[in-house]
């Protein structure tokens, strides 16, 4: 398996919009290399053809509870203490430019 290289990381950080200085990349290249190992070797586990996919190690109960509908927030008052609304929504800052 190859390792991610600290170029690699700092192209993923971007990606993900991290602000990553060069102590942070040394410090994660290694400890994502570490996980990127684990997850692979869990193919090394061999045949599990027989082994059914599963979620949970055991069975789940839920809980269920009686829907009730009660009144909400009208859209006046949700946008009440917004710092800015538009047409009935909250309105804020783009995060995602033309460049993606």
């Amino acid at each position: 398996m190859s390792q991610l290289t600290r170029d690699e990381v700092a192209h993923l950080a971007d990606l993900a919009r991290i602000d990553l200085d060069d102590a942070e990349l040394d410090h994660l290249a290694p400890q994502l290399n570490v996980i990127l190992e684990a997850v692979a070797s869990i193919g090394a586990v061999g045949d599990l053809d027989d082994v059914p996919p599963t979620s949970h190690p055991v069975p789940l109960t839920n809980v269920f509870r009686e829907d009730v509908v009660v009144p909400g927030l009208t859209a006046e008052q949700a946008l009440s203490g917004a710092p800015e609304a538009e047409d009935q929504r909250f309105r804020v800052p783009r995060i995602l430019g033309d460049e993606q």
